[in-house]
């Protein structure tokens, strides 16, 4: 099996810069995510992007469906930071590609302790691998299809619609 892994920045790729205070992006973490976890699935991975998804503009969300559209893969991961990853599942999911997408990110970077990053990377590569075709997001230990997911702000977590 052989799973993309399509990199476009978030909260689970920035570091903190001492000198500013600021969370910013320096290079992507997935190298050493993927060898620390001790993966045996062949990851390809892909860095399309490193930004924050509320500067996310509709030609980024256009790179990331051509490139899913692209890519020989059947099995696509994508990280995406967790403000507008909705927005960019309800473009894929709508354009029915016979593909299973699993979108993941964290609420906390990976460089910082504490974060999620490892975890929500682990359930959303073990769920590419067990669900059919379709976009899905993988938060906080839960995968919930494109067109029935929300982010709860004020919780911080993604829900089922209400």
């Amino acid at each position: 099996m052989q799973v993309r892994l399509m990199i476009t920045g978030g909260t689970i790729d920035k570091v903190y810069n001492q000198s500013n205070g600021e969370l910013e992006f320096d290079k992507t973490h997935f190298p050493e995510m993927i060898k620390r976890s001790r993966i045996e699935v062949n990851i390809i991975p892909q860095e399309l992007t490193l930004i924050d998804s509320l500067d996310m503009v509709d030609s980024d969300r256009n790179l990331i469906l051509e490139s899913c559209e692209k890519c020989d893969e059947q099995f696509i991961l994508i990280t995406h930071g967790t403000d507008t990853m909705c927005d960019t599942a309800k473009l894929l999911g709508e354009r029915d590609m016979k593909k299973t997408i699993v979108l993941f990110g964290s609420m906390v970077p990976y460089a910082v302790n504490n974060s999620d990053a490892l975890f929500n990377f682990g359930c959303a590569l073990g769920s590419v691998q067990l669900l059919g075709s379709g976009v899905y997001i993988a938060m906080n230990g839960r995968v919930l299809p494109w067109s029935d997911v929300e982010k709860n702000r004020s919780l911080g977590v993604f829900q089922n619609l209400k």
